[in-house]
């Protein structure tokens, strides 16, 4: 099982939940309320269910206010996934939440279309060296702004030490292939059905059977904002599969490619059939 992240409402309750280092003082400054998660070692508030038995703790300010107005409601910190089933693509507007989980649960808190659109950005600060464990909101250049020099633990992990490490995740139930600028394999074969994601524009979109175009402009920001919705809306249509052009590895593009490469990994050489609940 994955830790799951504790949502707080104030630094003070931060720091009740976790054992928070000096440096974290800037970060929570400068991104908190917002995407950033930050590892640290737990106290004895945490229980080990919410940590995978880890000693450590995932702790965030969600920056929505109706996020904020829920955790204050309920008089405590709130440990809680995104609202998905696991593995599969992450939910950025309600209507996501219902398609995948509407039978499951009573009641879905509509707060509105995420703005940043990729999950947060988990830097853990247990080690004497800052860690990134996922690529996120927050883009690896605006940490090192602040902290220096950054190590990188984000690959598949046996035993993830946050969200978001598995190989597979953010999974649409249609087989997604990243190709590469002059890929011949973006060309749909005769018959199939095929859905392309691209930045800001493709030549020849008229022979897919779908085309999400993440950011006209080309910027990256919004191009992250953009990225689930595109990817339920292709995998809504049943295609035979997808293709993803590349993105920038800069900035925000970064964890756009994290997410393009997790969702395109095949485990068991099969993906879930439709309607499983996978």
């Amino acid at each position: 099982m994955d830790p799951i992240i504790v949502h707080v409402a104030d630094h003070g309750s931060a720091r009740s939940y976790g054992h928070f280092p000096a440096r974290a003082e800037a970060l929570m400054e400068r991104f908190w309320p917002g995407p950033l998660t930050i590892v640290v070692p737990k106290t004895e508030l945490v229980p080990p269910i919410v940590t995978s038995g880890l000693d450590t703790v995932a702790i965030r300010m969600p920056a929505h206010t109706a996020a904020l107005a829920l955790i204050r409601a309920a008089g405590h910190a709130l440990a809680a996934p995104s609202a998905n089933l696991f593995g599969c693509v992450s939910p950025t507007d309600a209507c996501h939440v219902a398609e995948q989980l509407s039978d499951r649960i009573d009641l879905i808190l509509d707060g509105g279309k995420c703005p940043v659109g990729v999950e947060s950005t988990v830097l853990s600060l247990a080690e004497p060296v800052p860690r990134i464990l996922r690529v996120g909101g927050v883009p690896p250049e605006e940490l090192s702004e602040i902290l220096g020099k950054l190590e990188w633990s984000t690959a598949a992990n046996d035993r993830p030490e946050a969200p978001g490490q598995l190989a597979r995740h953010y999974a649409t139930r249609t087989p997604l292939e990243i190709l590469d600028e002059d890929d011949p394999g973006a060309e749909p074969r005769p018959g199939e059905r095929v859905g392309l994601l691209v930045l800001a524009g493709a030549q020849c979109a008229e022979r897919f059977a779908a085309v999400e175009v993440l950011a006209p402009s080309g910027d990256l920001r919004e191009a992250a904002a953009n990225l689930f919705a595109a990817l339920h809306r292709l995998d809504g249509l049943r295609l035979d599969r997808l293709v993803a052009c590349p993105v920038p590895a800069q900035g925000l593009g970064i964890a756009i490619m994290d997410r393009l490469r997790r969702c395109s990994l095949r485990m068991s050489g099969e993906y879930p059939e439709r309607g499983d609940g996978a």
